[in-house]
Parts: structure tokens; C-alpha cells; sequence
């Protein structure tokens, strides 16, 4: 694919990405469950929850696909293919996953609908199938994932919003910006209800991240003239919000919850 154009002065995000690899193994002995792990924040936030010592239950809803992204990981990846918004989907992934690795302290809910029908044409049903993926799925894994987590005394639950869900998208229409903007509600909720058990649960909010899926639904030179625009002139990287995600995976923000991390270059200050 094309790439954005940059200036001598701007260091390319591969650059970039490789200096800030290198990350102690803080998740040794830890189990994730990542939704949507086939391509772009999904596949980097695994490999990068894998790199740093966690076993990895990798949703994808094609199985070839699944077995190829834990082929790439290791033997401590586990396919748990299939569609989350399909009935009992998010149990029986949760079932997998334990019956693997008898334990699950992060989920990440990630997996999503994202689409740019404009309103004239946006029709229920396709509202409706963006509220099951990007909104009632999450509620349904963090409740199957509860009693294991319960039993722990421990978890992380990590809400893969948008800056859409902060205030309007900038490329998806409607029922992407409605479904992302209920993901935090349910964030805060879920907060409030479990911390008592140890749990905590927090959202991280990208902007306009260089991914597969932003470069199926804007032409390069859209790109350029937005991140043109942002403080940091640039588009964000996958790998940026996996470490984000891997920071509020870990011990060390156990003292925060109920919070949306924003990670978008500056383009939404609040």
C-alpha cells in the first residue's frame, strides 16, 4: 500500500516503532483473550501482549486466519476463532481459553464493525449489527470472563473505543460513532461494579491509527491533509496502542479504572 509522505525532518513510524520495542517481560504467567487479533490494532496488541510473556487466546472470526496470526506468535497462542456477535460466541471463546490455560487475567475487547455508510442510506439493521460487535459482544465477554476473574481476585479489561466515541468520527458514519460512544458508558459501568473484585476496566481511544482498515476507507492524500492537521503530524501506529493497552494491562495501573485513554496525536484535547 501507499505510504504517507513525510518530510527529511519526521523519522517514518517503522523507525520509530523499532526503538521502543525492547519491554520486560511483565506478563509472564498472565492469559489474554484478544477480539479481532487478525490485522492491525488486533494483531498488534497480541503479538505485543505475547512478546512480553503472555499466553494469548487470538479471536479471529475465520479459523485460517486465526491458526495463521498464532503460527506467527508461538506456542503460547491459541486460536479461538469465530464471530462474536454469533449466540454463545463469547462464552464458548471463554471456555476454550480455559480449558487451555486454566486461567484469564486480560481481555481486550477489540474486535469491531466499522463502517462509513452516511445517514440517508444507514439502515437498522446495519445500526443494529454495529451495536452487536462494537458494543453488546464486550458486554457479553466481560461477563463471561467475570467468574474466572472473580475467582482470581484479579483482571483487566481493556474496551478498544475511538476518539469516534469521544465526539464524531471522522470516517465512519452514525452507528460506528453511536456504538463507540456506548463502549465508554459501559466502561465506566463495568468500573464502578467491579473494582470491589479486583478487576478494573478502562477504554483506549485512538485517533487516526496507520492500519489496514483506515487505508481501506480514506485515499492517501485524505491521510496526508489530516495528519497535517494534528499537533503530531503524523498518523498514529499500531504499536503505540498496543503499548497502551499493555500499560493498562498491567500491575502497574492497578489504581486506574473507569477511564478513556486517549492516544490520537493531539487531535482531541479534553
Amino acid at each position: 500500500m501507499a505510504r504517507l509522505q513525510r518530510t527529511a525532518t519526521i523519522e517514518p513510524n517503522d523507525a520509530r516503532d523499532e526503538r521502543v520495542r525492547d519491554a520486560p517481560l511483565d506478563f509472564s504467567g498472565r492469559v489474554a483473550i484478544v477480539t479481532g487479533a487478525a490485522r492491525g490494532l488486533g494483531r498488534a496488541i497480541a503479538a505485543r501482549l505475547y512478546e512480553r510473556g503472555a499466553s494469548v487466546a487470538v479471536n479471529v472470526r475465520d479459523a485460517v486466519r486465526a491458526d495463521a496470526v498464532v503460527a506467527s506468535l508461538g506456542e503460547r497462542a491459541l486460536a479461538v476463532a469465530g464471530d462474536i456477535a454469533a449466540a454463545g460466541a463469547p462464552e464458548d471463546i471463554v471456555r476454550r481459553t480455559l480449558d487451555r490455560f486454566g486461567r484469564i487475567d486480560i481481555l481486550v475487547n477489540n474486535a469491531a464493525m466499522a463502517r462509513s455508510t452516511r445517514f440517508p442510506d444507514l439502515t437498522a439493521h446495519e445500526f443494529r449489527d454495529a451495536l452487536e460487535v462494537n458494543l453488546v459482544a464486550p458486554f457479553l465477554f466481560t461477563r463471561a470472563v467475570l467468574p474466572a476473574m472473580q475467582a482470581q481476585r484479579y483482571g483487566r479489561i481493556i474496551n478498544i473505543s475511538s476518539s469516534a466515541g469521544r465526539m464524531v468520527s471522522t470516517l465512519g458514519g452514525a452507528h460506528y460513532t453511536a456504538s463507540k460512544a456506548g463502549l465508554l458508558g459501559l466502561t465506566r459501568a463495568a468500573a464502578k461494579e467491579l473494582g470491589p473484585f479486583g478487576i478494573t476496566v478502562n477504554a483506549v481511544c485512538p485517533g487516526m491509527i496507520d492500519t489496514e482498515l483506515t487505508r481501506e476507507h480514506a485515499a492517501p492524500d485524505v491521510l496526508e491533509r489530516l495528519a497535517a492537521g494534528y499537533p503530531v503530524r503524523r498518523l498514529g501506529t499500531a504499536l503505540e496502542v498496543a503499548n497502551l493497552v499493555c500499560f493498562a494491562a498491567s500491575e502497574a495501573a492497578g489504581y486506574l479504572t473507569g477511564t478513556s485513554l486517549d492516544i490520537n496525536g493531539g487531535d482531541l484535547m479534553m
